[in-house]
């Protein structure tokens, strides 16, 4: 990474892009507002019709990539007013949010296993010993 700052590609932003998100070309409060937006967008996306495999493990390749900015941006050189910490947090809880739901939207056509009475007493049977 690179230690020059080049400028938001956002039109009227004149903010300095750091290293971490120079190939975004996107300034921190911009990459934060597009995060969320694309994490609305999915959202809408899977609530609708569900995805395919492969468009889910896309998205959460996107989720993954992005949390990982976001940890190189809070943790790195980088000076950060609160308020953006804060931003930066509440973003990193969108992003694990929208993972969960993918997990939970996923398993839910998986079939359920049904469990015996009996396996529900030696598990209990199992569990005061």
């Amino acid at each position: 990474m690179s230690n020059s700052f080049n400028q938001c590609c956002t039109p009227g932003c004149g903010t300095s892009v750091p290293a971490q998100l120079e190939a975004e070309g996107l300034c921190v409060p911009h990459f934060l507002l597009f995060a969320e937006k694309v994490c609305t967008e999915i959202r809408h996306e899977t609530a609708a019709d569900g995805s395919s495999a492969a468009r889910r493990a896309e998205i959460e390749s996107y989720l993954a990539a992005s949390a990982v900015k976001l940890a190189h941006l809070g943790t790195g050189s980088v000076r950060l007013s609160d308020e953006v910490k804060k931003r930066v947090l509440t973003t990193f809880l969108t992003l694990m949010i929208l993972r969960e739901n993918l997990d939970r939207t996923a398993n839910r056509f998986l079939p359920r296993q049904r469990t015996t009475r009996t396996e529900v007493a030696s598990v209990s049977a199992a569990a005061r010993v």
